[in-house]
């Protein structure tokens, strides 16, 4: 396992542990006294939420790091290049729409990395006209790199919503 893996594997650990630890979970608002790290990071998460409801991946690789590594719902997809090419593209030519609804981030700073927790309902439609509704949620390590914050690694899940 790369380092940059180990390295946020441990502070996702972290952060959960704290998180329990204090019983108060992170705060998915952003408040007046959001960090530029902070924003930054919501901004990277911003731009590729956008992408994916553009049905446009287009320029999404510059979010990751060229030796990220994407695990999507029991999945291991390797970098993100791979997950474009062999799965995330070949699914957004196959979509009429894909809308985010309720969605909330919460980022986490720690020097030169963050932790983002993602959670949103989605609503996809394919161009036969099957329709899928998923509530989501994804977990996101980033590293500070000299052109800005990129993704090492994403992990998403998804489950029906009760009911559905």
């Amino acid at each position: 396992m790369p380092m940059t893996i180990m390295i946020a594997a441990a502070l996702a650990a972290q952060a959960t542990a704290n998180s329990h630890a204090s019983h108060h979970p992170p705060v998915a608002v952003q408040s007046a006294s959001e960090s530029a790290d902070e924003s930054a990071v919501r901004a990277v998460l911003g731009r590729y939420k956008a992408a994916i409801e553009r049905l446009d991946a287009t320029g999404t690789e510059a979010l990751f790091t060229e030796d990220s590594a994407i695990f999507e719902t029991g999945g291991v997809e390797g970098t993100y290049a791979n997950y474009l090419a062999h799965h995330l593209g070949p699914e957004l030519a196959a979509f009429r729409s894909f809308a985010f609804s309720d969605y909330t981030v919460a980022v986490r700073i720690e020097g030169n990395l963050a932790l983002a927790t993602e959670t949103y309902n989605y609503r996809i439609e394919t161009k036969s006209g099957e329709i899928a509704t998923r509530k989501g949620v994804a977990t996101s390590a980033l590293i500070r790199a000299s052109d800005g914050w990129k993704i090492l690694v994403m992990h998403t899940s998804a489950r029906k919503p009760k009911g559905a």
